[in-house]
């Protein structure tokens, strides 16, 4: 497999022993007038190095994949400082999110413009950094279909991601419009299995997660923890009828950490949420060991480095 980019420096995937998780923010800002919390800044860097740590020591956490993208308050050099001081290697992303988070301007720019610019992002680093993205995410819509400037933004993802190699991850906005998204990319030309569809575990329909696994793009159950969305008891239903119907290499796990109450040190659940908790509940119902390594650590790597799981790998 290819090597993944992270804030400091490619990683081979063959040295990644522990767990992934798929889909976290870091450092964000996504405060607008109604929503003062969403937010993790320099106030957070403590608490956050202290998860992160922790998970690495306790369960062998490897790799976050940040998916903070433009207009949601991205800072990938506070990425790298994060990654350093907890030793847990971190993927950075380019993108953009859903229309409501839309930089000014973005709107009525053209996708060839947009394009080059994620593309410039990936070749020269981001804000003048250094530091390049990883993966394309998270590339936002809401609603069945995207609306006309989020398929201007997802069809640049698309375009950016097949001139540089990286995957697209998006944000399906409370799980609904993944199998419009996965249309639009992959009719750009980007193979299936370099998509993972956003937020799938907060749309209770498991034909749209076997029809999307089916066609051959991860299918991300990235809120885990997040009750007041989806309960965790839906959440393993719907993951056990994907296991089940033989889509096991299709699916992602995170837990998408957007605002700085949900970090332990605040009383939430934090990172950690998916290995206290969510994991030993998968295995009590019966999933084995190495389905569960192919789960969180095998499928985000495979995705990350734009390998087809059907091709056999080395891990």
């Amino acid at each position: 497999m290819h090597h993944i980019r992270t804030v400091t420096g490619p990683l081979d995937p063959s040295t990644v022993t522990g767990p992934v998780l798929a889909h976290e923010h870091l450092a964000l800002d996504l405060r607008r007038d109604s929503d003062d919390e969403a937010v993790l800044d320099a106030r957070h860097t403590d608490p956050v190095v202290r998860e992160l740590a922790d998970l690495r020591e306790t369960f062998g956490l490897s790799l976050v994949v940040e998916q903070t993208c433009r207009g949601m308050g991205r800072d990938v050099a506070a990425l790298a400082r994060l990654s350093t001081a907890s030793q847990v290697a971190v993927v950075a992303a380019t993108g953009w999110y859903y229309e409501p988070f839309h930089p000014h301007g973005v709107g009525t720019t053209d996708v060839g413009r947009l394009t080059d610019t994620l593309v410039r992002d990936v070749h020269e680093g981001i804000d003048g950094t250094g530091i390049a993205p990883g993966v394309i995410a998270e590339a936002g819509s809401h609603g069945e279909r995207p609306s006309e400037p989020e398929r201007r933004t997802l069809t640049a993802a698309a375009r950016a991601a097949v001139r540089t190699g990286l995957s697209v991850a998006t944000h399906a906005h409370l799980g609904v419009g993944g199998p419009a998204q996965l249309d639009l990319l992959t009719a750009e030309g980007l193979p299936p299995h370099r998509v993972a569809l956003g937020h799938q575990d907060l749309l209770d329909d498991p034909a749209v997660h076997r029809r999307l696994a089916a066609e051959g793009a991860y299918v991300s159950f990235d809120t885990v923890g997040k009750n007041g969305y989806q309960s965790d008891g839906t959440r393993l239903r719907l993951l056990l009828e994907l296991i089940e119907a033989g889509h096991a290499d299709r699916a992602l796990l995170s837990c998408d950490i957007s605002r700085h109450g949900y970090l332990t040190d605040e009383g939430g659940t934090g990172y950690g949420h998916l290995f206290r908790s969510f994991l030993p509940a998968l295995r009590e119902a019966g999933v084995d060991a190495d389905t569960l390594d192919l789960i969180t650590r095998r499928n985000p790597l495979r995705f990350l480095a734009g390998a087809d799981p059907r091709e056999r790998t080395d891990d």
